[in-house]
């Protein structure tokens, strides 16, 4: 047995190993121990309950360390030695084993940012862990926050062109408080919080903010990356941002941390100039704590006015935006400094308080700003335009983005939303509780009018999404919105929409599609045309697919037909109507000179001979296509054929075979020893007996042949030795 100090010793390996305190993995492995030797003592209990109780108390143990290793408590813990009576070593194996996996959650977070965090509720926090066994419904997929998305797709890739698509397919918005967060997110991980940064500061449409650059900031300095983060804070300095209280306390501990000596001093002089030379940052904490600590009056702008500060255009803008958190004291700011004389607005600080009000519980005061900004002569941001439209078609005001996307096209080239936001936008009409095609005909119509392109791309994410609320309807309303915008689908798009409305079974629709292209001048083509029969098909509409093809090929004929032939034969085949689907190739062959693709030919062959099909003519059937696939060039399919008589064939019926694999009386030896080595094989000894017999006295009389023959043993074969023909 092990003693009291070997078990404390172990304790302290394995607290040492896991990262844990102490005094807390001791005091679980106690409870644990102590829980067991009651249930022990407790002779009057029944052993089911004894074994239900204990269960619980390990589930509770599971649960507190759970909750522990996620939100580590400093509590302090009493002494061991008061502590300490008996500790099993089943409850450090149970332990040990439960704190592995909590670990394991601990990496996996680190590891992978596309999961959900772990919440303090015990619920989730156990399906977070792993622990289905204490629920029977499944855990629900969450889908990923976009700052996780941005992390996983810089994490994976390096090319600008794949994250710049992979960004676009993710339907991620770029702006300054996703870069924000995401580097937040990366504050370990240094190579890829560079990329990240790059990439943003790129690609806003504005400057970053301060907080974005002091973020960096911390990352840098924090994985000791000394020469970048020097050179980052020239950068900033020269943008006119100071350097935080916080990214001084971080990095300062890793310099000392790390002996840097002279770039601690450095820091801290940073700091202390940035403080003494009021900087924007400063300042609008200051004003923001005014503002923010009691209701707006007279005595809220003295002593604004008494902190004698000179408002710059990019003060004013970042106060306000600090202030977003309180609109209604943002915009009284906003009116104040402007009418107090302190500060005239211009196209930035419209804009910040734009992005402010820009939700519906100000609607009204957003309106306002917008439509006095534009009196003033300033444009809408992309910035603005991005978060507020993301933020309207979020709480379902679809109108009041379409109407904010049709002022923003007025700007100019650099403030005018993308084709991407064009494509967000139209989806969200779409999949709307109800299809406004008015809303969708202004957005088209804004974005087109000064030229811009519609693309195949946005109509597919358009047909995804109509797909997505079952609403393949109302395809032909959207092509006709995009026709008015010069767009004409491609081939691959033309094949899409095809099959979407006709395997819905949308008949009057797909028949105003085909109608529809026609009067564009574009017929569809043979894809597209295959398409739209394999749709048919696959909804089991085999005679609307049927009268689809023959339209088709009463207007273009058969030269192009073959692809959609052959989807009409396999749906033929698929609904066991093979000898069906014979009649209207040999109708289409000797009417229209129909030259069916070889694959065809082989389904046909195949579903022709199985072996119901083949008892009630299908066998002769497909002995009469032999011909005609010689005919339009094609080699025999054998395969099915020597299948079937192998099986269920007669004799008869294998003479037939191959008398029509060729013009002459018999085809090659080389053939007939394949069928007679088929049907050995399948023990078809008697079969195999019966067919020589039929055979022609060259072919009886065939060395080959005769060995085959004599070469089956007594005891593998029930036929008799060949008789040679007489002369």
């Amino acid at each position: 047995m092990v003693s009291l100090p070997q078990k404390i010793k172990i304790l302290l390996v394995v607290a040492k190993t896991l990262n844990i305190h102490f005094p807390e993995l001791l005091a679980i492995a106690v409870t644990q121990s102590r829980s067991r030797f009651f249930l022990k003592d407790q002779a009057f209990v029944s052993d089911q309950t004894q074994i239900e109780s204990e269960k619980k108390m390990r589930y509770q143990q599971w649960r507190l360390l759970v909750l522990r290793s996620s939100h580590r408590s400093h509590l302090t813990y009493p002494s061991p030695c008061s502590q300490v009576t008996s500790i099993s070593t089943r409850s450090l194996s149970s332990f040990i084993h439960i704190r592995s996996r909590v670990g394991a959650l601990q990496q996996s977070e680190q590891l992978c940012p596309l999961r959900s965090p772990v919440t303090t509720s015990s619920g989730s926090l156990l399906n977070s862990v792993g622990l289905r066994s204490f629920s029977s419904e499944p855990a629900v997929e969450e889908k990923p926050s976009p700052e996780a998305t941005v992390i996983d797709i810089f994490s994976r890739l390096n090319s600008e062109d794949e994250i710049r698509k992979e960004l676009e397919s993710s339907d991620v918005v770029i702006s300054q408080d996703l870069a924000l967060k995401v580097l937040r997110k990366l504050e370990s991980n240094p190579d890829v919080a560079k990329m990240v940064f790059q990439w943003f500061k790129e690609a806003t449409p504005e400057e970053l903010s301060s907080k974005s650059y002091n973020m960096m900031l911390r990352v840098l300095g924090g994985n000791g990356l000394v020469a970048e983060f020097w050179g980052l804070v020239d950068a900033m300095k020269k943008k006119g941002h100071g350097l935080s209280a916080n990214v001084r306390d971080n990095v300062g501990e890793k310099f000392q941390k790390d002996g840097l000596e002279s770039d601690l001093v450095r820091l801290k002089k940073l700091f202390s100039s940035d403080c003494l030379d009021n900087s924007a940052e400063n300042v609008c904490d200051k004003v923001c704590k005014i503002v923010m600590k009691e209701e707006w009056g007279d005595d809220v702008e003295k002593r604004v006015k008494d902190l004698n500060v000179e408002f710059q255009s990019d003060l004013v803008k970042m106060i306000v935006e600090s202030l977003d958190v309180e609109p209604r004291k943002a915009l009284l700011f906003f009116r104040w400094i402007d009418e107090s004389g302190l500060f005239k607005h211009d196209e930035k600080t419209y804009n910040a308080v734009a992005r402010v009000l820009g939700r519906e519980k100000f609607l009204d005061r957003f309106q306002n700003i917008v439509e006095e900004m534009r009196s003033a002569g300033y444009e809408v941001e992309i910035e603005t335009y991005v978060r507020v439209s993301t933020r309207f078609c979020q709480t379902k005001l679809i109108k009041d983005a379409v109407d904010l996307f049709e002022i923003a096209m007025v700007g100019s080239s650099t403030n005018k939303p993308t084709p991407h936001c064009l494509c967000l936008l139209l989806k969200k009409i779409v999949t709307a509780k109800s299809l406004d095609m008015d809303l969708f005909s202004r957005a088209v119509k804004a974005y087109t009018r000064n030229g811009n392109a519609l693309t195949d791309s946005l109509l597919k994410s358009i047909l995804k999404s109509l797909r997505s609320v079952d609403r393949v309807e109302q395809s032909n309303e959207v092509l006709k919105e995009m026709k008015k915008g010069g767009y004409v689908p491609s081939s691959d798009l033309q094949s899409m929409i095809a099959s979407s409305l006709s395997r819905k079974g949308k008949k009057e629709e797909a028949d105003e599609f085909v109608d529809f292209m026609e009067a564009s001048g574009n017929n569809l083509d043979d894809k597209a045309m295959a398409s739209l029969i394999e749709g048919y098909c696959a909804s089991g509409e085999l005679d609307e697919a049927l009268v689809c093809f023959e339209k088709m090929v009463e207007k273009a004929g058969v030269s192009y037909a073959d692809v959609a032939f052959e989807k009409l034969v396999l749906a033929y085949c698929n609904k066991n109507q093979a000898r069906d689907a014979y009649k209207l190739l040999s109708a289409q062959v000797k009417q229209n000179q129909l030259k069916p693709r070889h694959s065809t030919y082989k389904i046909l062959v195949t579903d022709l001979l199985k072996k119901k099909i083949a008892r009630d003519g299908g066998f002769e059937e497909a002995l009469s296509l032999l011909p005609i696939m010689k005919d339009h060039g094609y080699p025999p399919f054998l395969d099915p054929f020597m299948n079937y008589i192998s099986t269920t064939g007669k004799s008869t019926e294998a003479l037939g075979f191959l008398k029509a694999m060729t013009s002459k009386n018999f085809p090659s030896m080389s053939v007939v020893l394949r069928v007679f080595e088929t049907m050995f094989k399948s023990a078809r000894h008697s079969e195999a007996q019966d067919l020589l017999s039929l055979c022609p006295n060259y072919i009886r009389n065939n060395a080959d042949v005769l060995e085959l023959f004599n070469s089956m043993k007594p005891n593998e074969s029930a036929v008799e030795k060949p008789l040679a023909a007489s002369a």
